[in-house]
């Protein structure tokens, strides 16, 4: 469905250009100016309802056939009359250690910008909202909208890292607690947390060639069509913060990976103390039990079986055996 559609002249919105039955007209006005663009936000369309648009503004059928089933990669493809953008928002619940993941398709053409949202998370109506607040970066165009989106969508990923590094930061300390850190659930834990990082690092990790080549960093050194080569610096950015972005993600995956070490160590140490202890005792036991088994014999020639102190000096000779093995083991730690 199409969620808003408006037409934007000199960093400023027209009213009365909302409205599917209204894209041929909008898109003729927007081409009539050089200040003036149309901006048409869709969310999960379906083909019928995209079809529409797709012969008002001659999207790439490749592009098209992305932008409705979804399930792609960060990307950004360049076609003859349109740049085609793929971006992954995210967001994080702390209170579920989830992390989901939607998808924005953004459109760039001559003097009109179409963008198809997927999934709940990144509502472009704030970022609408947000940029008709400021004239003077919708006087940009289609471009001044494309950095906006991107550049909205990576402050978010700044935020959610943060907030990954908390909860990693609480996990650690679970783990190493002398009272929960035996928990059976803890490794399940920490391998759950670790999939939600893995599910936020498919979302940053290949934006970063896009945001390089709008940038025209490295090998992108050429200019990108329908952007306009003095937005570098804002992208360039935009890469910067990402690059930020994938660092923290980097560290939390190495980090997860040691912390989960660390629990199995500590776990496999916690079982050697306990077989340990168990071999202390059952050594113990067996003392009096080998005793206790010669004299239980029967047997009519046994020395002192007859004497009247034998019985109080067995007992005496396995007690005095016992605190012997006790001290022996508690001086080696296996008790």
């Amino acid at each position: 469905m199409i969620v808003d559609c408006a037409v934007y002249r000199d960093g400023r919105r027209s009213e009365g250009n909302e409205g599917p039955e209204d894209l041929s007209s909008a898109l003729d006005q927007a081409r009539a100016s050089s200040d003036t663009f149309l901006w048409v936000g869709l969310y999960e369309p379906t083909e019928d309802e995209f079809e529409l648009v797709t012969k008002e503004f001659g999207l790439h059928p490749l592009a098209v056939e992305d932008a409705l089933k979804a399930h792609q990669r960060p990307k950004l493809e360049v076609y003859e009359d349109s740049l085609f953008m793929v971006l992954k928002p995210v967001s994080y619940e702390p209170d579920s250690d989830t992390v989901s993941t939607g998808e924005l398709m953004v459109f760039l053409g001559d003097s009109f910008v179409v963008t198809v949202r997927h999934g709940a998370d990144m509502p472009l109506g704030d970022v609408r909202r947000h940029l008709e607040q400021q004239p003077e970066m919708l006087r940009h165009g289609p471009t001044g909208v494309l950095y906006s989106i991107t550049d909205s969508i990576v402050d978010h990923y700044l935020e959610v890292a943060t907030e990954l590094g908390t909860d990693l930061e609480e996990l650690e300390a679970e783990v190493f607690s002398p009272s929960v850190g035996g928990s059976r659930h803890t490794a399940s834990r920490i391998y759950a947390f670790k999939r939600q990082v893995l599910e936020f690092r498919r979302a940053t990790v290949p934006l970063g060639p896009p945001t390089a080549r709008l940038a025209g960093q490295g090998a992108y050194g050429a200019a990108v069509p329908f952007v306009q080569e003095k937005s570098r610096p804002f992208f360039r950015d935009v890469n910067d913060h990402l690059t930020r972005v994938n660092e923290s993600v980097e560290g939390l995956d190495r980090l997860v990976s040691d912390v989960l070490s660390a629990h199995l160590a500590q776990t496999s140490v916690r079982q050697n103390d306990d077989m340990r202890k168990i071999s202390a005792w059952a050594a113990m036991a067996a003392v009096p039990t080998m005793i206790a088994g010669i004299y239980g014999m029967n047997f009519d020639h046994m020395p002192e079986l007859h004497w009247v102190w034998s019985y109080p000096a067995v007992i005496v000779v396995m007690a005095v055996l016992e605190v012997l093995l006790y001290r022996l083991f508690k001086r080696r730690g296996w008790l």
